[in-house]
């Protein structure tokens, strides 16, 4: 008879996720949950899959919007570094891309540099391009697969060092975007934990019934979850920023230009 269990080495995906955990668990974060209207950019994205077969991502849409939106709150990117607070000029933006790799799925971050001066089709691109990437191991998006040969005790001082180096700030960024949350079909909002100032955290899709001036119509909502680091984000900026994030998300904007960057 077996021994009634199976036992398996944990994988640098599980251990650096339990190290940064550890880590960003005694952060001081305050969460917003939103639904936002994604009626519009919905139905963009799916009369140009009709019309042209192309199919666009969704998850471009909302690092698109952020990136726009933060350029508009410029102290929201930035981190603690002991008692100086550093913004950083560029915005770069961090997202979990879900890969395969020798049978295990697990998610990566990549990153979009510049993303303030990037269209949502040249996100677009990059996301994809990102997903697409197999028979490569974890860390290859990063440009950091050495961080699997880091012995499991030394990963939470990885952790630490990381989040007040200035250096890694530039490279990887203080802000991120991870949509996990779409894979349920049931309203759901997801409470992360992350070490950026703000993280958005893309829930599931729920539609609703809303009067309108025709009586009623059937819309669709985004659950949202806006984290914000306390130690420098108040309860009010966060709320300011989030009904400008959620209201540029609504408008569908730039998904059917390649030219426009600006939020008008």
């Amino acid at each position: 008879m077996g021994e009634g269990f199976t036992s398996e080495r944990l994988s640098i995906n599980r251990k650096m996720v339990a190290a940064s955990a550890a880590i960003t668990a005694r952060k001081s974060t305050i969460h917003s949950l939103a639904g936002a209207d994604i009626t519009i950019p919905r139905r963009l994205i799916k009369e140009h899959l009709e019309v042209t077969g192309e199919k666009l991502s969704f998850t471009a849409y909302i690092v698109f919007c952020l990136a726009q939106v933060i350029k508009q709150h410029p102290h929201l990117n930035s981190f603690r570094r002991g008692n100086r607070l550093i913004t950083l000029d560029d915005i770069t933006i961090s997202i979990l891309v879900e890969r395969e790799f020798m049978g295990e799925r697990f998610p990566e971050p990549m990153v979009i540099k510049s993303a303030q001066n990037m269209t949502y089709r040249e996100i677009n691109e990059k996301i994809r391009s990102a997903k697409a990437l197999k028979g490569a191991p974890a860390g290859s998006i990063t440009g950091m697969p050495w961080l699997r040969h880091i012995p499991g005790f030394l990963l939470k001082a990885f952790v630490r060092i990381g989040e007040r180096s200035i250096r890694l700030a530039q490279r990887y960024g203080k802000v991120a975007v991870t949509a996990v949350g779409m894979f349920s079909r049931e309203p759901v909002w997801f409470i992360p934990h992350g070490s950026g100032t703000v993280l958005i955290t893309v829930g599931s899709i729920e539609k609703r019934t809303v009067p309108c001036d025709t009586g009623e119509e059937e819309r669709e909502y985004l659950c949202l979850t806006g984290s914000f680091d306390h130690e420098i984000v108040d309860g009010a900026p966060a709320a300011r920023f989030m009904n400008q994030f959620l209201e540029t998300v609504k408008s569908g904007m730039s998904i059917m230009s390649n030219e426009s960057k600006n939020v008008n």
